[in-house]
């Protein structure tokens, strides 16, 4: 079965007045991983040490990012947090046009064997700019070929690029180097907030049976923005994964 976590990005607020309270309530909800990207304080070995106590796990880290740290900081961090996969990801300026995907794509390789060196792999976590069009297609497909190496926390909201593109599809085109999967749900309107998974417009059923569940480790619950209570949204996010047997544990 599909373990199911949750980018702590989502309860950001919450976790900033009570972090330990946030962790202790997801596991009370019944989320099998976290994935950091502050630990609000905690020692990486803190904060793995409480949340395995909790029964959960870290599924994936983005704190910090690979991107963005020195490359022994980035293995010493994941080490503590019992991680071999580093994340990162990139800014819009990096995907502007033609030669910035390439740009991108040469500091991403060099990135690779950097980390390779220190025993990690690295995927990329996506925003709605990488799937504008340039050339006539999605920039991020030519990113993808000229990257062969990386895998891929595809980011499904953002793949639509507010109903541009299907995310299935676009899910289909790497799922063997897709190993983590960002869910979340909305109006697909730039600016609108989002909402509990199977309460918008993203087809979860049509995301999921796209990947490749040789490869698929996580599925990774992430609301940035709600107009309603986060912890509620992200508990019935859990709870309509888990009652429509698409990821979770099943009643």
């Amino acid at each position: 079965m599909l373990p199911v976590s949750v980018q702590l990005y989502s309860l950001r607020t919450e976790s900033e007045r009570d972090f330990d309270g946030v962790l202790t309530a997801l596991a009370g909800a019944g989320y099998q991983g976290v994935e950091p990207f502050n630990l609000f304080g905690m020692t990486p070995a803190a904060f793995r040490n409480r949340v395995e106590a909790l029964g959960m796990q870290v599924s994936s880290s983005h704190y910090p990012f690979a991107n963005r740290a020195p490359v022994s900081q980035t293995a010493e961090i994941l080490g503590e947090l019992g991680l071999k996969r580093a994340l990162g990801g990139y800014a819009p300026a990096d995907f502007q046009d033609l030669d910035a995907v390439r740009r991108t794509a040469d500091c991403t390789n060099r990135l690779i064997d950097n980390l390779s060196a220190s025993g990690l792999t690295l995927a990329l976590h996506n925003h709605w700019w990488e799937f504008a069009e340039l050339g006539g297609r999605p920039a991020y497909h030519l990113f993808q070929e000229l990257v062969p190496r990386v895998e891929f926390e595809l980011d499904t909201y953002w793949a639509a690029n507010f109903g541009a593109c299907n995310p299935a599809q676009e899910l289909l085109r790497i799922s063997s180097r897709a190993p983590l999967l960002h869910l979340k749900d909305g109006p697909l309107i730039k600016g609108e907030p989002m909402v509990a998974l199977g309460q918008g417009r993203q087809d979860i059923a049509g995301i999921l049976a796209a990947a490749n569940r040789d490869v698929l480790e996580w599925a990774i619950v992430e609301l940035d923005a709600c107009a309603t209570d986060m912890l509620t949204a992200v508990t019935d996010s859990l709870v309509y994964l888990t009652t429509n047997k698409l990821a979770g544990h099943h009643a």
